[in-house]
């Protein structure tokens, strides 16, 4: 669970960091099979990383400090 602006941006650049390595296995992998298990973990994790950071930008910076 996200609890602050940096760590926001530091799952923020790990997504950037998976998505390119996606773009770069999806260059270099000439089997659709292997291509789609090699890419299915990653984007699982790309997923569950940008729900975190949709649910820490739903609470408004307000409330998410007066309920610590």
């Amino acid at each position: 669970m996200i609890s602050s602006d940096q760590e926001m941006e530091a799952t923020l650049e790990r997504i950037r960091h998976f998505q390119a390595q996606l773009a770069h296995l999806r260059k270099v992998e000439t089997n659709p099979v292997n291509y789609r298990l090699s890419a299915s973990g990653f984007l699982a994790e790309i997923d569950r990383m940008q729900l975190e950071v949709r649910e820490y930008l739903s609470v408004p910076a307000v409330e998410a400090t007066t309920s610590v």
